[in-house]
């Protein structure tokens, strides 16, 4: 049978981005936005669009009760995580598949407590330089999603299940077999992008180029390299090479989640960042990183502002 129904929670750029192309395939009764009553009154009043397109969704408050999806893909923040997975509750059966595309390296484990482990896949989103501002979201570089088993080397049925998904609903994939390297990586990149982009208030553009944040940028990723030892995880310079190759990419024009964020007077994911970079350095006694406990100090300098 495979995959016939689909649970979204957040329609964040992630979730309007990759609900928008399931939708485009999928019936609309197989495709459910979890949302509470008040997001929903919003979205059904203004819609929700994908480059000028609108989303055709169907939503699902948490309380109502529905047959577990196939899979559960959460695409909330950091912040609203615990949240999301008590309203997701009743999408989650025996057989329910979840993935999860928030940035960092914990949320798999977070949602594993939650409802069992070998429920999840790990996911990492790169590639798209999506902005959302209020219900419009705009982007040129779709990217793609990258996910595999938490164990090395492996390729199971969960993943060959939302792979056959995804090449039918036009999703563009990757099966990775280190998907804990993978993540790390994309930590490393994120560690280094979003903070940077946000405490020198440009785009991807500023960092594309040489310069003082295109630099701070780069010593930020290196603390990371050093820090992933540590943690049974060997990223190298070649890792930084790759993921500064991806980020080479996407247009000048966008920004990274955390720059949208500050500039709405949100608060960031920055103990999601540099937070765990100072608190994983604290917990196996390395040096204190300098480059990431400046982006760190600077942006909740920032966010001491915000109402």
């Amino acid at each position: 049978m495979g995959i016939q129904s689909v649970s979204i929670i957040g329609l964040g750029a992630l979730g309007v981005l990759f609900g928008n192309q399931l939708s485009k395939t999928m019936p609309v009764s197989s495709l459910r936005i979890i949302a509470d009553r008040l997001r929903i009154t919003k979205y059904e009043r203004e819609g929700v669009y994908s480059n000028g397109e609108r989303c055709h969704f169907s939503y699902f408050a948490p309380e109502e009760k529905v047959v577990p999806a196939d899979l559960l893909i959460f695409a909330v923040k950091y912040d609203g995580l615990a949240e999301a997975m008590v309203a997701a509750r009743n999408h989650v059966g025996e057989n329910t598949i979840i993935m999860s595309l928030l940035n960092g390296i914990s949320s798999e484990e977070m949602i594993g407590r939650a409802f069992g482990q070998e429920k999840v896949l790990y996911t990492v989103a790169q590639g798209m330089d999506a902005v959302k501002v209020g219900n419009q979201l705009t982007y040129h570089h779709r990217g793609k999603l990258c996910f595999g088993d938490g164990e090395q080397g492996m390729i199971s049925s969960k993943v060959r299940a939302v792979a056959e998904l995804f090449e039918k609903t036009g999703v563009p994939f990757e099966i990775d077999t280190d998907m804990k390297k993978r993540q790390w990586g994309k930590f490393m990149l994120n560690v280094g992008v979003n903070q940077t982009v946000a405490v020198y208030k440009g785009s991807y553009g500023c960092i594309q180029q040489e310069g003082e944040a295109r630099d701070t940028m780069i010593s930020a990723m290196r603390e990371v390299i050093e820090l992933s030892k540590h943690e049974g995880v060997t990223l190298t310079e070649e890792d930084l090479a790759y993921w500064l190759n991806v980020l080479a990419g996407l247009s000048p024009l966008g920004k990274p989640s955390m720059a949208q964020d500050i500039e709405a007077g949100r608060r960031s994911e920055v103990e999601m960042f540099s937070g765990t970079v100072i608190r994983l350095c604290e917990k196996h006694k390395c040096p204190i990183p300098p480059t990431n406990t400046w982006l760190y100090e600077n942006i909740k300098e920032i966010e001491t502002q915000f109402v």
